[in-house]
């Protein structure tokens, strides 16, 4: 057969369509799901269950077969005498694994204490024409693996896990923040913009309206609107895409949660992030000690608080505070011998440069959850100055195992600031950084309108499901992780 198609499995599903069998029918009715089947007790009669058969097991008189989903598994009886016998002979010609099949019957245990359904009835409900990769081995390739995730979810217990876990997690964390009385919303996802975050945007074309848009690298600057608008507490599910480069934390498109709360600061939003991480926890992983990189970790314990300027100077001696430009920076940095790489290091703003530096002095050896404060305020163009340091922002970054989780401050709110900040940064980005932000007269408008004293966070799910499950990859942590076109 062509494509790949399995000849003996295609002959099998013609031959099925001779004798009028139904190989793809419109319905099965099922009253247990399989992971509710396999806690029944033994005796109870007219289980009707359906799956994907995984594995089978033949006998002289007897089969035993697996059927599986991506909730749990049941096993089955198949024996010649409980079954009509036109069926069993169509079961063992005709049936493979990888095929879907409905069954009813009722439930015993074996001698090794396995539940399983005794079937009297069975349906195929779906022919495959192509086989699973082999049981023991599974799926080796990696790009297999991203590319054709639904073989990956089949036959990779681990993938199955994590997927479920992001789901869960996803699940909690809507709860978390209702029973916190924030609202969810929605908002654009194509903008004229890249507002909201320091990052390179995909672009695109509007045609009914001929304008170049934006899809947006954030939502921050349409939820603050929200806030002007007399909302008080609210968060988004938000996909965001963002041009930059491919890296293992890192995703071109990706789903963050963002929120926002009038009337708080910065150290409003750090308790309700530590809250959300140990709710999360219990949620989903039913305790707060996991292992990160081969290390415990114990989410319970006091976290970390350290100040941006204290932490590149306890891990290189340079004290960021001594050199206000972005030239004597790097020079200071070359001296101390420290070698950044980056494409357009030398058309750098000062605050781009500086995380770099962090990214490359610091970030990789912070292991157990550490609040990250005090960034410059150039690296920070829409979060409040502090009051005592205006060269500095109330911002706060969650870093687990040298990955940055949670980005969170203290919002800038006076408008005449933030429009000095924006020009500042349309200076950067014609000036060749293409990760500086644009001016946006749309956000400025709504700022001029007034708004209270406000703090908000921002974090990516994969990025968080990523440390929770102390992943390799953050392509491990997506359903359909973007590849290239063959």
């Amino acid at each position: 057969m062509s494509n790949g198609i399995n000849e003996v499995r295609n002959e099998k599903l013609m031959s099925l369509i001779q004798q009028g069998v139904p190989v793809y029918p419109d319905q099965f009715n099922t009253n247990y799901e399989l992971q509710e089947a396999a806690k029944l007790d033994d005796g109870v009669n007219h289980v009707r269950v359906a799956g994907r058969i995984m594995g089978i097991r033949r006998f002289k008189k007897l089969t035993f077969i697996t059927i599986s989903d991506i909730a749990g598994r049941l096993q089955l009886l198949l024996k010649m005498d409980e079954i009509e016998e036109e069926l069993y002979r169509q079961f063992q010609d005709y049936i493979d694994i990888g095929d879907f099949i409905g069954v009813e019957g009722r439930m015993y245990s074996t001698k090794t204490n396995e539940k399983t359904l005794r079937i009297e009835r069975l349906q195929l409900l779906g022919k495959a024409l192509r086989s699973l990769p082999e049981k023991w081995h599974g799926l080796t390739n990696v790009e297999t693996r991203y590319r054709q995730r639904y073989l990956d979810l089949l036959m990779t217990e681990e993938t199955q896990r994590r997927m479920l876990a992001r789901i869960q997690m996803i699940s909690a964390l809507r709860r978390f923040f209702e029973d916190h009385q924030f609202l969810e919303v929605e908002t654009p996802v194509l903008q004229h913009t890249s507002s909201g975050a320091i990052a390179k945007p995909f672009q695109t074309h509007h045609r009914a309206l001929d304008t170049e848009l934006n899809l947006r690298i954030a939502p921050e600057t349409y939820l603050k609107r929200l806030i002007v608008g007399g909302f008080t507490k609210v968060f988004e599910f938000a996909k965001c895409f963002r041009n930059e480069g491919i890296s293992p934390q890192h995703l071109q498109e990706f789903t963050m949660v963002e929120g926002y709360a009038a009337y708080w600061n910065y150290e409003d939003t750090m308790k309700l992030m530590r809250d959300m991480i140990i709710h999360v926890l219990n949620e989903v992983f039913h305790t707060t000690t996991i292992s990160i990189a081969g290390h415990t970790v114990d989410f319970s314990e006091e976290w970390e608080v350290i100040s941006f300027r204290d932490l590149i100077f306890r891990d290189t001696g340079i004290d960021i505070d001594l050199y206000p430009t972005v030239e004597a920076l790097r020079e200071e940095t070359k001296r101390n011998g420290i070698e950044l790489e980056h494409a357009d290091i030398e058309s750098l703003g000062r605050g781009n440069f500086i995380d770099i530096l962090y990214k490359k002095v610091s970030r990789p050896y912070m292991m157990k959850p550490t609040f990250l404060i005090n960034h410059p305020i150039d690296l920070s163009p829409l979060a409040r100055a502090n009051d005592m340091n205006p060269s500095i922002t109330d911002r706060f970054q969650l870093v687990i195992n040298g990955a940055e989780v949670i980005n969170a401050y203290s919002e800038l709110v006076d408008p005449t600031e933030q429009r000095s900040r924006l020009v500042a940064q349309a200076m950067l980005k014609s000036n060749g950084d293409e990760e500086a932000m644009e001016m946006d007269e749309d956000y400025l408008l709504a700022m001029e309108y007034g708004m209270p004293p406000i703090s908000g966070f921002g974090f990516g799910i994969e990025r968080l499901l990523m440390v929770l499950t102390d992943s390799e990859t953050i392509k491990d942590c997506v359903l359909f992780p973007l590849t290239r076109k063959l």
